[in-house]
């Protein structure tokens, strides 16, 4: 007799081998730079290939009733992380889910939506890489690691624009969240195969330079070959070195400049884009989008190399 999840697959009427989705975890502190990075990801992939979502819809307490907690929205605690798991499996095996949702407007939950699978899924989000099981969903997994100047920053003005907080309250908040980060947050970093670290350049004080990008690139999954763009003296945009990882183990760092001309950082896009077996007329327009604030040149180095590594996944 067949063993039980093929008996209830036969009854839903659905196939035993179901199509799997190549599946992205992203996750990072508060402001981290999460959805931005997805967003992009999303938009050039195109919607009818690609589904995202946020695992910070899994909060167990709306703002209002956090506040009588002894804890944050950081805290396992205060999300529904079995939950959570359960749905990433069931999306990884190409199956839909009803998940919650939390309004960052608002700070409320509201109505759940259906997520239904599709050819490629990003999830993003505070706690994604928390536990085994869910790290075990995914085929290529990110840690956002921007300085904490550069983040707090961007918190700031976040949360002043968007969520309807004044400054010194973000700053009390980022305070309150500090242990929390420091315990459930960072110790993600050493799951991911990529970590991401935005920040300016380290002896440059103009404030008008854009941010670089660093980019450990960990053996846990095997990436393109830089050689070729990253030699010095072919582009300025980028050089790769070997270094240590916080285990002391060598590991590639690929550093993307953000001061170069645009010029040197689109000839590094094609030859990434290339690589990926498109065509070479040039990468989506939408990579290295910021919104209103313009475009930033190693972000959308960053997301190509990421558009490598799910299309290679996906064959």
């Amino acid at each position: 007799m067949p063993d039980k999840t093929l008996r209830i697959t036969r009854a839903a009427g659905r196939s035993p081998v179901n199509r799997r989705p190549v599946m992205l975890g992203i996750a990072g502190d508060s402001a981290a730079g999460k959805t931005t990075l997805a967003a992009g990801l999303v938009e050039a992939i195109g919607p009818q290939r690609c589904v995202s979502l946020c695992t910070d819809d899994y909060h167990r307490y709306d703002r209002e009733e956090r506040r009588d907690k002894p804890f944050t929205a950081l805290h396992p605690d205060c999300n529904y992380l079995g939950i959570m798991e359960q749905h990433l499996q069931l999306l990884a095996s190409g199956q839909p889910v009803l998940k919650p949702v939390y309004d960052h407007a608002t700070g409320r939950l509201t109505r759940p939506e259906l997520v239904e699978p599709n050819d490629f899924i990003i999830v993003e989000g505070l706690l994604p890489l928390h536990s085994k099981l869910a790290r075990a969903c995914f085929d290529v997994t990110v840690f956002l690691d921007p300085d904490e100047p550069t983040r707090r920053g961007w918190k700031i003005e976040r949360d002043t624009r968007g969520r309807g907080y004044d400054a010194a309250a973000v700053l009390a908040e980022l305070d309150r969240r500090e242990p929390e980060s420091q315990a459930y947050i960072r110790p993600q970093r050493r799951h991911a195969d990529i970590v991401v670290r935005f920040a300016p350049v380290e002896g440059r004080d103009d404030p008008g330079v854009p941010l670089s990008a660093e980019l450990l690139l960990r053996p846990t999954i095997r990436h393109p070959d830089l050689d070729e763009i990253a030699q010095p003296g072919v582009h300025r945009a980028v050089h790769l070195r070997l270094d240590r990882d916080t285990d002391g183990r060598p590991v590639d760092t690929l550093h993307v400049h953000g001061y170069v001309e645009r010029e040197e950082s689109v000839a590094v896009e094609k030859a990434i884009w290339a690589s990926i077996g498109e065509p070479m007329s040039g990468a989506p327009e939408c990579l290295g989008r910021l919104g209103s604030a313009g475009r930033s040149e190693p972000l959308a180095i960053t997301q190509l190399l990421l558009l490598h590594h799910l299309v290679e996944a996906s064959r």
